[in-house]
């Protein structure tokens, strides 16, 4: 019986996956490519804004100082400054773009974040940011006059949304019980401020003074109703992040654009255009006089440090104006430190975030970013599609 059995044989299978994990290999990488943008949406808010905007208010100081009545520059006979200053508007147009495209993508595939982010008591002032971005870049545009059709169309489209939101911000502190300024207001509320006062300094520009006066009206009541909320300590600044503190250094933004607004309306630095300079400028001394209040901000990179850089740009700014004004030397020396601090601090802020570009897009709660119920159904729908 033993003879007739078979004798058993093993038998190898080699199978040749080089193919098919070639296929997982090109297949691998577009599918990943929907699940990053998305998430990449998901973590955008309008507070990465101020990446623009302190680009954007950048190219204006620039520009400011290398014109031909400018004290600053008029000694330097090269061509550098006015390269530098071309290729940062360019940097700047580009950057506003890309986070305007990224932010209507967001809009369509994310829209309970969005609707999140607009009844956020901190998150709907930066909604202004976009706009704000906008008028300092078409302000400091090379090659623009801004008597042209096309300046005073592009400022007639940046300018809307400013008065649009200011219509539903504003008439919510003293309409909607819930929303009462006494429990939303924040230092973040002055970016509505700045939004006012730089679109009034772009009217101004262009020579229609009466809309001018109106939003420079409007940016500067609300700054002082602000403030003084602000100075009371009233049960709404109480809710304000510490990672947040860096927005502190709108207090002396306000006030500086305000001064650059009034002065492009009177056409002179006057008395006016003074003091609001010299109020930003206590305002910046004393925040600089405390820096434990911004120690503990400071711990771990967040994109709120990009708030150090555009407010001291615009005490830069006004600093510019009031040296072409009053031509001394003090003058002088106080545009140049301010000059100086602002580009120091704006490439300070932007090799940080280079070097921490992995913490750039981290889902934020504090400017409303929580990903809704629908929003979670469409990301797990889009990773179940692409397994």
């Amino acid at each position: 019986m033993e003879s007739l059995e078979n004798p058993k044989q093993e038998v190898h299978i080699k199978i040749d996956d080089s193919i098919s994990s070639s296929k997982e290999r090109s297949t691998d990488l577009p599918h990943t490519k929907p699940i990053v943008l998305m998430s990449v949406l998901s973590s955008l808010h309008a507070g990465y804004f101020r990446i623009s905007l302190s680009l954007c208010s950048q190219a204006l100081l620039w520009k400011m100082m290398i014109a031909p009545d400018s004290p600053s520059m008029s000694h330097v006979r090269s061509n550098l400054p006015s390269l530098a200053f071309h290729l940062l508007w360019c940097i700047a147009l580009a950057t506003q773009v890309s986070l305007c495209l990224l932010y209507a993508l967001k809009c369509f595939f994310f829209f309970e974040m969005v609707k999140e982010e607009f009844s956020h008591y901190i998150g709907v002032n930066y909604l202004y940011a976009p706009s704000v971005s906008w008028l300092i870049l078409l302000q400091s545009a090379p090659m623009m006059d801004p008597q042209g059709v096309l300046y005073q169309t592009l400022f007639s489209v940046f300018a809307l949304p400013v008065l649009a939101l200011d219509t539903k911000l504003y008439g919510q502190w003293f309409t909607t019980e819930k929303r009462f300024l006494s429990m939303m207001a924040n230092p973040a509320s002055q970016v509505s401020v700045i939004a006012n006062l730089v679109a009034a300094r772009g009217a101004a520009e262009m020579g229609w003074k009466e809309c001018a006066l109106f939003l420079f009206s409007l940016g500067m009541v609300h700054y002082l109703v602000i403030f003084v909320t602000l100075y009371q300590r009233l049960p709404g600044g109480k809710n304000f992040p510490t990672k947040l503190r860096p927005v502190f250094f709108l207090f002396f933004a306000a006030p500086a654009m305000g001064s650059l607004a009034w002065n492009s309306i009177s056409g002179t630095f006057d008395l006016l255009a003074k003091m609001l300079f010299f109020l930003s400028l206590f305002i910046f001394m004393s925040l600089v006089c405390r820096p434990n209040l911004f120690k503990k901000s400071m711990k771990r990179f967040n994109v709120a440090w990009w708030a150090y850089s555009f407010p001291i740009t615009f005490l830069s700014l006004d600093s510019v104006q009031y040296a072409q004004n009053v031509k001394d030397q003090v003058a002088s020396g106080m545009m140049l430190i301010f000059s100086s601090i602002s580009v120091l601090i704006f490439l300070g802020v932007m090799v940080l975030t280079a070097a921490n570009s992995n913490r750039l897009l981290r889902r934020d709660h504090v400017l409303g970013s929580k990903t809704s119920p629908k929003d979670k159904q469409k990301l797990s729908r889009l990773s179940v599609a692409t397994c």
